[in-house]
Order: C-alpha cells, then structure tokens, then sequence
C-alpha cells in the first residue's frame, strides 16, 4: 500500500514538471512574437512618415532592375540611371551588364524593368522591329547621336571608299566590339557595300577597342575603328569619322528609353522618372570623362553628376 502511494505522488510530480515545461514554453513562444513585434517597423506612429524611405525599403522592398550594353556611353547612362532611382526615388537599383540582343530580349520577356540604351532608328532598328509589341517605347533620352567608322585625325583618307586603297597600312582589320551590337553588323554590311574583301571585322569590347586606339595613337600608327558619338575618345584625342557616301550607317541617330509593361502600374514613380530622362552628349560626354580618371568609378562619376546638376534632375522626377 505504502508503494502504491509512493508511486502515485512520483507520477503526480512527474505530471506537474511536464506542466511547467508546457507553460514555461507557452510563456517563451508569446515573449518571442512580442519581441518581433516590437522589431517591425511602426508605420502608424505619426514620426516621419512623409520622409524618404530607406532604399529598399519603398513598396515592399522592390528593387527596380536596369538592363545595359557594355558601352562607355550607356555605362554612364546607366549608372546615372540608378543613381537617380536610389538618391531621389528610395528604391534599389540592380544593373545588369549584357549584350545588345540579350538587353532587347529582356525588357520584351518582363525579365528586366527597363534600359535607356536603344540606339534608333538605324543601329537597333532590327531588334526594334522583333519586340515592338512587348515593351514600352519612352521616346529619346539623347538626340544628335552618330555612329561609323573612325580614324585619328592624322590619317590621310576621308572615306570609306578609300580603305581599300590602304588595307596594308590598316593592317587589314576594322577593331570593333561586342559582336551582336548594332554597329556591328551595320559594319558587316559596309564590307559588302564597299566590297572591303581584304578587311577583317575584329570583334572585341569597347575596352579593347579604345585600348586598341590609345596604342596606335601613341606609336603613330594607322587604325580604324567602329564608333560613336557620344562617346569620351572624341574628347581624349582628335579623331574624325569617315564619310559613308552609300548611306549604310544612316544618318543622325538617337538613344530612346524602353521599359517593359505593367512598369507604370508596378512602380508610377519610377515610370516617370525614365519618361522624364533627358539629357545631352555633353552631359553623357562628362560622365564619361569623369570615370576614365583614376580612382573613379562609374558610380562615383554618377553621382558627382547628379549633385552638380541638381536642377536638371529634379525636373526628371517631379
């Protein structure tokens, strides 16, 4: 009888431990909600709610995604692009670096929220026409834009019916870049136009190709390469472009702005932005100049750009 008892008040110890484990544990889980609780953000407390968000944290936390092609050009534009987006509009900004074909292709599908990288209505015209119908064209965000081909100014010849002549002194290659920009196969078709069968077209970046330039310019040497206009080697040396009589570069281009649909739903505000993006060669041509200096990056350039013309960028965003 006595260890019928004894057993009874173990088990009976037995339950009340498992009864404080259980309320023990009940009281850590409530304390544990509170304390996230009391991490989130108050957004109902009246401080500061008309100040601008933290980036990354307006709507969600979306972040706004711009596509480019590796040009010095659109590498400033770009990065001006984002800067805006992340100082003045609080969101964050991912670029992505691609080819011109993969940049187009991108916006089409929804992959991308836009790119103020589209030269037309020549260099780009093709890609223009396949995906017309899935983005969003915004219009031009550069006027007077020009692309060639290009030599030191020291170079004795005017155009491009003259390269023949002088294969030997060329070396027999036209250096260009990325092999599926537009210039690129607009330069293809020069070759046959021109039947320039004794050049190559050189494929590369404009990296090497304005590497490529900077060393003949420095030993003298004769050279021709793809270009545009704006772009800094026409600020660091003298060059000239070389008349086009058939008309196969087309005449002045312009840099437009597409963005993919349900952008102006998703995010009005930055929509407007990139509606309103406007600028000059000059303004580009500064940027450019400023990130070939050393130490500097294209996101420092940018945003010493953006700081120094304040006026220009608040009538992009208001």
């Amino acid at each position: 009888m006595l260890w019928m008892i004894q057993n009874l008040s173990w088990r009976y110890k037995i339950r009340i431990l498992r009864l404080k484990w259980k309320i023990i544990f009940i009281l850590l889980t409530v304390l544990s909600i509170n304390l996230l609780a009391g991490c989130s953000p108050d957004t109902d407390n009246g401080t500061n709610n008309n100040a601008k968000t933290e980036v990354g944290e307006k709507e969600g936390e979306k972040t706004v995604n711009i596509v480019y092609v590796d040009w010095e050009s659109e590498t400033a534009s770009a990065h001006v692009v984002k800067a805006v987006i992340e100082e003045k509009l609080g969101y964050q900004c991912e670029l992505l670096e691609v080819s011109a074909i993969a940049m187009w292709e991108s916006i089409a599908a929804s992959e991308q929220d836009g790119m103020v990288a589209a030269w037309l209505p020549y260099l780009h015209q093709d890609y223009y026409k396949e995906h017309q119908d899935q983005i969003i064209d915004l219009g031009p965000n550069l006027e007077g834009a020009e692309t060639g081909l290009v030599v030191p100014d020291y170079v004795p010849i005017d155009s491009i019916e003259e390269l023949n002549e002088y294969a030997n002194d060329f070396d027999h290659k036209i250096i260009g870049i990325d092999p599926e920009a537009g210039i690129m196969s607009a330069t293809e078709t020069v070759l046959e136009e021109y039947d320039l069968e004794d050049f190559e077209l050189v494929t590369g970046s404009d990296y090497t190709m304005t590497t490529t330039l900077e060393g003949a310019i420095e030993e003298g040497r004769w050279i021709v390469v793809t270009g545009w206009t704006p772009h800094w080697k026409f600020a660091q040396w003298d060059l000239k472009y070389l008349e086009d009589p058939r008309g196969v570069f087309g005449e002045e281009e312009y840099i437009s702005t597409m963005v993919r649909k349900g952008l102006k739903e998703d995010m009005p505000d930055v929509y407007s932005f990139l509606d309103n993006f406007n600028w000059t060669s000059e303004d580009m041509g500064e940027v450019m100049l400023w990130f070939q200096e050393a130490d500097t990056s294209p996101e420092e350039a940018a945003n010493r750009w953006i700081e120094k013309n304040k006026e220009t960028v608040s009538g992009w965003i208001n």
